[in-house]
């Protein structure tokens, strides 16, 4: 077997439908498996999926494990010798399936990854750098963030992401819609952390695997992503990115980044990042009133309702960081 490609579905099936129609469709010689990991989605998608693609391998988790631990079953039952991990939300354009692996298999990256596009066929952040103690995620925070991006222009520092790709380029960490890996560098840098229930975890994983060697995007193969659309059903959420801080979704995001700056760059990292958020607080509050008397109300970027909702997500994780230092295992899922 040269390819495994795995899924995590949770109530995804219309877009895991969508998705495997482009990937069937393909005329190529490359041998490969589909590998579905269900995690209890509770409703008619094994029998949605299966009716349409007999062939594809199910396995059921029996509970909302996310992201990290389902993956990690397709990764067990895998054949291939090169794994790819590929959300329910992308559309495979003819030829890109055989030409990412056929490039891949016959260099010595370890892992590798695609220009995605957004459905417009705009480019869609794919690459990514790492940045010293994750100070990348400071940018999101609400005027906190808009401060430090001016002091990095100014500085002229390097982008943390790989805008757009037409070629080859090496980077840090490869976003998880589509992570194509080799079987033998798994072996060495290991699965996916299990901590981890949604979001940051490909990038703490990429962290190990680069241990292992190279990582790229080859930007020549083109792959659209409909972003967001099973996480934002997931925690009923809206938008796309990372910068909604404010709901139950911006709640794992905060809390999942923060998980990987602790496993990654240490505990003194982790507790100077918490501090920023932290003092994002009162700056919020200072600022929020002065923002909404002088914009428009159509053009305002926050209102009172997120500054709550940022609150009680901090919140939560204050109350989750004494485990995060300590470091030990624990499952940090947001949704119950």
């Amino acid at each position: 077997m040269q390819l495994s490609v795995v899924f995590v579905n949770f109530r995804s099936s219309r877009l895991i439908t969508d998705c495997l129609q482009t990937v069937f469709a393909e005329k190529s010689s490359l041998n490969f498996e589909v590998l579905i990991i269900d995690n209890d989605s509770k409703d008619d998608s094994f029998e949605y999926i299966i009716s349409r693609f007999p062939k594809v391998k199910w396995k059921n988790m029996g509970y909302n494990a996310g992201f990290a631990r389902a993956n990690n079953q397709g990764i067990r039952q895998a054949l291939g010798v090169v794994i790819l991990l590929l959300n329910p939300d992308t559309l495979i354009p003819p030829g890109a399936l055989e030409t990412c692996f056929n490039q891949f298999i016959q260099s010595d990256y370890v892992a590798c990854g695609v220009q995605l596009l957004n459905k417009d066929s705009s480019p869609q952040i794919s690459g990514n750098y790492f940045v010293t103690g994750g100070l990348n995620y400071l940018l999101p925070l609400p005027y906190t963030g808009k401060f430090i991006k001016a002091v990095g222009n100014l500085l002229s520092l390097k982008a943390p992401h790989l805008a757009n790709s037409s070629g080859l380029a090496e980077v840090d960490w490869i976003n998880g819609a589509y992570l194509m890996v080799k079987q033998s560098a798994i072996r060495k840098a290991g699965l996916m952390d299990e901590d981890f229930f949604l979001y940051a975890e490909e990038a703490e994983w990429c962290a190990r695997l680069k241990k292992t060697g190279k990582l790229c995007i080859f930007g020549n193969v083109k792959v659209f992503h409909l972003q967001g659309i099973t996480s934002n059903e997931a925690f009923s959420s809206a938008g796309k990115g990372y910068y909604n801080l404010f709901d139950m979704k911006g709640r794992q995001i905060i809390l999942s980044n923060l998980v990987r700056i602790r496993k990654q760059y240490g505990v003194l990292w982790f507790i100077f990042i918490l501090f920023m958020y932290s003092m994002t607080i009162p700056v919020f509050f200072i600022g929020l009133p002065f923002s909404m008397l002088m914009s428009k109300s159509s053009s305002r970027s926050y209102n009172f309702s997120d500054f709550n909702g940022f609150c009680k997500n901090m919140l939560y994780i204050w109350s989750k960081s004494p485990k995060i230092i300590l470091n030990r295992p624990y499952f940090y899922k947001v949704l119950s």
